[in-house]
């Protein structure tokens, strides 16, 4: 090889050095056959035509900074291509042609702008049938003597008739076709020395192999005088090329190798060898020289090896922080793989054994040597929780040889945690259920917040918040939740509460989980009656109620069951457990049979009754319950006086009855008002206006005039009834010996219309009002100014008012 490549090979090394810190990029090594690449095995037609794109170069680096392709050749060869520097494409710019130059030597080089690489490539020109043989003149009949002057030699004689001596196959437009022609020629020629030697078994190759033995032969060189009548004797010579490595025998012209195999500084030695004719008298007649290429062949005996910064190496070990960025360099690995063997048995690839996904290697292919760069494909899958060690062996194995060498190396990354987790609650809500009478300062629930990353990154701190934390604490460090020191809880008043417990790290990363607190009852009320004395009417048959009522959130606390604790005189009455219902013995059926028994003979009763919870401990309270019992018979004598009975404890029914009868009256009016003006207004006349005539003059404009609980001393509740008055005399439908009542004032005349056929519709008046009956009209008196009945109305009275000032209703 000569000063050129090596220089640029030196150049290249020296970026090489410089460019550590920046990672060199490399071409890509797709194969023979292959048009992209770095020209591994790539072969050319001789035939093709200057100028057209025979390959391209591809490559990459691993910062993925721009690069550039570049293309040279020894300075004592031809510049056979050129290459575009942006896209690898290579152009031929040179004729090829396989009998002058059946391989072409180039160095090929990929820069990232810091770092260079270099690469020797070798392109075989392969041959091509490109030129057919023909005849010049026909027929060749010749007599030449060879010593005869201005005649041509037998060999001259020949190149000039034939231009192609020999017939070859060629392929064209896809097909086999053979160019052959023939013909005879006669020369009789008599040999004269006048030929230069001749070279036979050209061209000539040797090949020295790793085992070859300093001092073999490796090749021979054989050449004969041109002259074949008296051939001369032949001597060879070394000319130059062999730089002291190899030598020749200058009788049989054998070249052997001087030096081992290893000492040999160059792969492809092209030795220059020069034949001598020496004449019978000692004397050199002719001379020719031919090139001898020796090629040094490797065996396959090196294994890919991995080394370090300080040499061979087999396990390489990094520090780095859990989850790095996807496409992340592993930097502080510094791998480089070497295999020292040459051509296809340095061809080997890399690749990652271990857990699949997490990082990737680059290079994959590997010819000869690369520094290798291990990428992060999978972030995710680089976690700390997980696994704090990652362990991957990096494999190199030869591709296209038998033996497959291949050799290991251990990848170690210890990882570093980081702050990547969210505390999380072992639960999403928490339930606790404590007594309301629960002290201040009492745990309630204790929650549990995990943080699974190391250090201070996985200490965890507690709070609470929400509308329902205001009576709670918790423990910021164990997460005990616990009452304010002054909480004083009421199930009756908040049995429940809610509120967010939130758990957080040291960067303010949190989760919330939910917790529920229910306050369990305690019986912690005694029931409560209305009043502690009450006064209730009995009639015979029919129960009298009694009611408490019990504070407590919850049952049993708030279930009342009654007892009678006193009567006098016992035996009387019995009280349902459950409902508070007073009712008389069954054996007792009339008024009769409880005057004998009443102490005074009045029919009133004094009990005393308890309430009592089911709570544990119980806890019951007393009033007592005056009864004053009539029997139905009584209270026939008059239906008001009945009424008034049955609505004695509840006077609002009362009013709601008489309320619906007002309701009723008025909304009858209004229909039948409604009518008689639609009906007047289609017959266009005005009828008489209706007018409701009272007795007795009211505030409020109404048809009917009710007076309501209107009592007197000396009169019952049975003398209010209601009195119609007649219609008056403009009813259609009136009735002869009916009183009339004072007539209404007229109303004015009509306008005067057009007379019409249709009759005329007459407008009812009606008036009434509510008085007292009088005895005299009476035809069936009713003595109803018992005593019972008295004291009824006038307690139903009492009721009623206090109904009313308490409601602020006013009737």
């Amino acid at each position: 090889m000569r000063c050129g490549p090596w220089a640029a090979l030196a150049v290249g090394l020296l970026h090489f050095c410089l460019a550590q810190a920046n990672f060199a990029p490399h071409f890509f090594d797709n194969g023979a056959g292959s048009t992209n690449g770095n020209m591994a095995l790539f072969s050319l037609p001789e035939d093709t035509p200057v100028g057209s794109h025979v390959y391209t170069l591809n490559g990459t680096d691993p910062e993925g900074d721009p690069i550039s392709y570049h293309i040279s050749f020894d300075p004592n060869t031809r510049s056979v291509f050129s290459v575009d520097p942006n896209f690898g494409n290579i152009t031929l710019v040179e004729e090829l042609d396989r009998e002058r130059e059946d391989e072409i030597e180039a160095i090929i080089s990929i820069s990232d702008g810091l770092n260079l690489v270099a690469e020797k490539v070798v392109i075989l020109v392969t041959d091509a049938n490109d030129e057919a043989p023909r005849f010049i003149q026909e027929p060749y009949i010749v007599l030449v003597p060879e010593v005869s002057e201005g005649s041509l030699g037998s060999q001259e004689l020949l190149e000039e008739l034939i231009s192609d001596p020999f017939s070859s196959t060629s392929r064209l437009r896809g097909a086999d076709v053979v160019f052959s022609v023939t013909t005879t020629v006669t020369i009789n020629v008599e040999d004269v020395q006048d030929m230069a030697p001749v070279f036979v078994g050209t061209p000539y190759y040797g090949y020295v192999y790793e085992d070859t033995i300093p001092g073999s032969e490796v090749l021979k060189v054989v050449a004969i005088d041109g002259d074949r009548g008296k051939p001369n004797h032949i001597l060879y010579r070394l000319m130059n090329g062999s730089d002291g490595a190899f030598e020749i025998n200058e009788t049989s012209g054998g070249i052997s190798v001087l030096q081992s195999p290893a000492q040999l500084g160059r792969e492809v030695y092209e030795l220059h060898i020069q034949v001598t004719e020496i004449s019978s008298a000692g004397s050199p007649v002719a001379q020719a020289m031919i090139p001898v290429t020796i090629r040094i062949v490797d065996l396959n005996n090196h294994p890919p090896t991995f080394y370090g910064e300080s040499g061979p190496q087999n396990r390489f070990e990094l520090s780095m922080y859990e989850h790095p960025p996807q496409g992340e360099i592993l930097r502080g690995l510094k791998i480089t793989v070497n295999d020292s063997d040459q051509g296809a048995n340095a061809k080997f690839n890399l690749r990652l054994v271990g857990p699949g996904g997490v990082f990737r290697v680059v290079p994959q292919t590997v010819l000869n040597e690369a520094q290798v760069t291990i990428i992060v494909e999978n972030s995710a899958a680089i976690d700390f929780e997980k696994s704090k060690v990652l362990a991957f062996k990096l494999l190199a194995i030869e591709v296209n040889t038998p033996e497959k060498f291949s050799s290991t190396a251990d990848i170690v990354i210890q990882l570093l945690d980081t702050n990547d987790n969210v505390p999380k609650f072992t639960s999403h809500y928490y339930i606790a259920r404590i007594p309301e009478n629960t002290l201040g300062g009492s745990n309630v629930v204790a929650v549990t917040a995990v943080d699974p990353d190391t250090g201070p990154w996985g200490k965890v701190k507690y709070s609470i918040y929400g509308t329902g934390s205001d009576l709670f604490l918790i423990h910021p460090s164990t997460g005990l939740i616990y009452t304010q020191p002054w909480a004083s809880l009421d199930a009756e008043g908040t049995s429940r509460y809610n509120f967010y417990v939130k758990a957080e790290d040291m960067e303010g990363r949190y989760s919330l989980a939910e917790v529920f607190v229910t306050l369990l009852d305690v019986n912690d009320h005694y029931p409560q009656f209305g009043q502690s004395i009450q006064e209730k009417t009995m009639v015979l048959g029919t129960p009298v109620k009694i009611e408490a009522t019990d504070q407590d959130a919850e049952e049993p606390n708030n279930l009342v069951d009654y007892s009678i604790t006193h009567a006098e005189p016992a035996n009387v009455f019995d009280i349902d457990a459950h409902t508070g219902e007073i009712r008389l013995k069954n054996s007792i059926h009339s008024l009769d049979a409880l005057q004998n028994i009443t102490p005074n003979g009045d029919y009133t009763w004094s009990l005393q009754v308890q309430a009592k919870d089911r709570g544990s401990p119980s806890f019951s309270t007393t009033a007592v319950l005056k009864i004053d019992i009539t029997d139905t018979e009584t209270l026939s004598r008059g239906s008001m006086a009945a009424f008034l009975i049955q609505t004695k404890d509840n006077p609002m029914k009362a009013v709601g009855v008489l309320a619906g009868v007002m309701a009723i009256v008025v909304a009858i009016t209004v229909l039948i008002s409604t009518a008689t003006f639609w009906r007047n207004k289609k017959s266009n006349k005005v009828q008489p206006v209706r007018r409701v005539l009272r007795r007795r003059p009211s505030p409020a404009p109404r048809t009917v005039r009710i007076e309501w609980l209107k009592f007197r001393r000396a009169k019952t509740a049975t003398k209010f009834m209601l009195k119609e008055d007649p219609p008056n005399e403009n009813c259609n439908n009136s009735s002869a010996g009916i009183t009339m009542p004072p007539r209404a004032p007229a109303p004015p005349p009509p306008p005067r219309m057009a007379p019409r056929m249709a009759t005329q519709w007459k407008v009812p008046t009606v008036s009434g009002s509510l008085t007292p009956q009088q005895p005299q009209q009476s035809s069936k008196p009713k003595t109803l100014g018992s005593p019972i009945q008295s004291s009824l109305v006038s307690e139903l009275r009492q009721k009623f008012e206090k109904k009313s000032v308490d409601n602020k209703a006013y009737f």
